[in-house]
């Protein structure tokens, strides 16, 4: 909504609370007049059109103040529209714009309300999860100090029975200190190959050695591990249910420009600054 719009409209509000409605003698229907400038008619179908183009804040009001609000900014536009000669050659420009917008955003919108089938939502799933990396996954804590020497008082400290979380939050240098030095869960590649290899050697609840990155020396405890699976069907089915929508806008989009006869500009002829240069369209 540009700003005349939003300050007429803001404009109006107070003026349209003092504003009966007349009562509905017949259903009412596109079509249904509610006002005429200079012989031009305003219909409930404007109002309507108009009403879904607000921003939400302006959707928000009262029917009443926003009914009102409409019919008067619509009332404003239409005098002043009738006052001048007609859009301007740029106005001619961006009204063609707009038209070529709209009715392509409504193709793309009835495709993308489209009801996808189940069939459609398996075939997408399959796609992405058939040939799903499979192995295991680790849930581990550290705590990253920078000596050796630091990290072998740690592993003595935790064998005599000091709490690993509470030690990382007081010893460890590296970020997830403050959480205990939880690192939640992760898969193969996702740590530097030192860590993730000292892991693997690891049982579930166990602490290892000191072990050496190029961020320090870590000390790990291994606080479970599973075996990573694909999601379930349902748990990614809105997920899917967009892709596939989005897939049909592409393919749709692909096969009417391909259908299309289409000729463009020969590269080089038109210099590419030019759409920068407003002073063409008072030509």
């Amino acid at each position: 909504m540009n700003t005349f719009r939003s300050l007429a409209l803001a404009g109006t509000v107070l003026a349209g609370l003092a504003a009966p409605l007349a009562a509905q003698d017949t259903p009412p229907s596109p079509a249904t007049v509610v006002a005429t400038v200079n012989g031009t008619e305003i219909t409930l179908g404007h109002m309507i059109a108009m009403q879904q183009r607000l921003p939400e804040q302006y959707r928000q009001l009262p029917d009443d103040v926003l009914f009102n609000g409409l019919l008067e900014q619509l009332i404003q536009q239409t005098a002043l529209g009738q006052s001048a000669d007609g859009p301007s050659a740029r106005g001619e420009l961006i009204l063609e714009n707009e038209r070529r917008a709209l009715i392509a955003g409504e193709v793309i919108e009835k495709t993308a309300n489209s009801d996808v089938s189940d069939d459609e939502i398996q075939a997408a799933y399959d796609a992405a999860f058939a040939d799903a990396p499979t192995g295991v996954e680790w849930n581990a804590r550290h705590i990253l100090v920078e000596t050796e020497d630091e990290a072998k008082e740690l592993v003595t400290a935790l064998e005599g029975g000091a709490d690993f979380a509470e030690l990382a939050k007081e010893k460890s240098t590296g970020p997830s200190g403050p959480n205990g030095g939880e690192l939640g869960w992760f898969s193969e590649g996702m740590m530097v190959p030192e860590f993730e290899n000292a892991v693997k050697e690891m049982s579930v609840g166990a602490i290892s050695e000191p072990v050496k990155t190029q961020f320090g020396w870590h000390v790990l405890k291994l606080e479970d591990s599973r075996q990573k699976e694909a999601p379930s069907l349902e748990d990614v089915r809105e997920q899917l249910t967009d892709e596939v929508r989005q897939q049909k806008i592409e393919a749709l989009v692909a096969e009417v420009t391909d259908a299309a006869d289409v000729t463009r500009v020969e590269p080089g002829k038109i210099d590419p600054a030019t759409i920068r240069d407003a002073s063409i369209l008072n030509q």
